[in-house]
C-alpha cells in the first residue's frame, strides 16, 4: 500500500483492509488536530484505488472488513464516494462491511436518499467528531458544527440504518465547566441509539500549553471538566 502521511484510524479497524481515497483531510481546521497540517488535501485518482484493490485481490486478498482512509472519506461528494463503494464490491462482493471517518458537516451535505443509497452500496459505520456538547468549546476548537446540527447529522445516519462511534474529548470544556450531575461513565453506559463513544484525551493532560496548536486556555483543562460537554451530548439520547 502506497500510504502518504500518518496512519491514524480507530482500534476497532485494526484488522480492516485500509485503502486510501484521499490524502489528508478536507477541512484539516481543528485546532485541537495536527495529523494532517503538513500534508496538501488532494483526492486520489480511482486508477490508483483500483490498483490497490487488484494488488490485494491479485495477493490471495479476501477482506470482509474495508476502512477508507484518511481524515474525512465520507466527506467525499456523493458521485465520487459511490463509485468508490462500487469498486470495492466489484473486487470484493464478500465485503460486509465499509467503514470510514466522516464530520458532521459532511453528513449534513447529503441528502437522507443519498445516506440510503449509501447503506445500499455497503457503507456501514462512520467514526464521527463529535468532540464535546457545549457550543462554545466546538466554536473555541473551530469545529465546523453546532451541538444542534451534530443532533441532525445523527438522526438522518440512524435512519438510514448507518451506525457511528462519536469521538469525545474529554476535560475539553475547560477548568470549572463540570457536571457533578453527569458522570462521565454513563458516556459508556449509556450511548446514544445506533452509537457509541470514543474517549480522546483525558482531563489534565490533554494538549496543554499550546500542544497541537491549541491556545494556552488548554493549559486549564482540568477533571472539573470532563463531564458537562458529555453530557449535553447525551441527555438527548433515549
Amino acid at each position: 500500500m502506497n500510504y502518504e502521511g500518518q496512519i491514524c484510524r480507530a482500534p476497532m479497524e485494526r484488522s480492516a483492509f485500509m485503502l486510501p481515497v484521499m490524502v489528508g483531510c478536507s477541512y484539516n481546521g481543528c485546532k485541537f488536530c495536527n495529523l494532517f497540517r503538513h500534508l496538501k488535501y488532494r483526492k486520489l485518482p480511482v486508477e490508483q484505488i483500483e490498483s490497490e484493490l487488484q494488488r490485494v485481490k491479485a495477493c490471495g486478498g479476501s477482506p470482509k472488513r474495508i476502512f477508507l482512509g484518511d481524515g474525512n472519506a465520507f466527506d467525499l461528494p456523493m458521485e465520487e464516494l459511490s463509485a468508490i463503494l462500487r469498486l470495492v464490491k466489484s473486487y470484493f462482493p464478500q465485503c460486509g462491511m465499509i467503514n470510514m471517518d466522516a464530520t458532521v458537516t459532511g453528513i449534513l451535505k447529503k441528502t437522507r436518499e443519498d445516506l440510503r443509497a449509501l447503506y445500499g452500496l455497503g457503507a456501514r459505520h462512520l467514526y464521527l467528531g463529535i468532540e464535546t456538547g457545549l457550543d462554545d468549546v466546538l466554536s473555541f476548537m473551530n469545529k465546523a458544527h453546532t451541538l444542534e446540527e451534530a443532533y441532525e447529522a445523527i438522526r438522518r445516519l440512524q435512519e438510514a440504518g448507518l451506525t457511528f462511534d462519536a469521538h469525545i474529548m474529554t476535560g475539553v470544556a475547560g477548568k470549572g465547566r463540570g457536571d457533578p450531575s453527569c458522570p462521565c461513565g454513563e458516556l459508556f453506559h449509556v450511548p446514544p441509539q445506533g452509537g457509541s463513544a470514543l474517549q480522546r484525551g483525558r482531563a489534565g493532560h490533554i494538549y496543554p500549553g499550546g500542544r497541537a496548536g491549541v491556545p494556552e486556555r488548554g493549559a486549564e483543562f482540568d477533571r472539573e471538566g470532563r463531564n458537562r460537554g458529555i453530557s449535553h451530548f447525551l441527555r438527548r439520547f433515549p
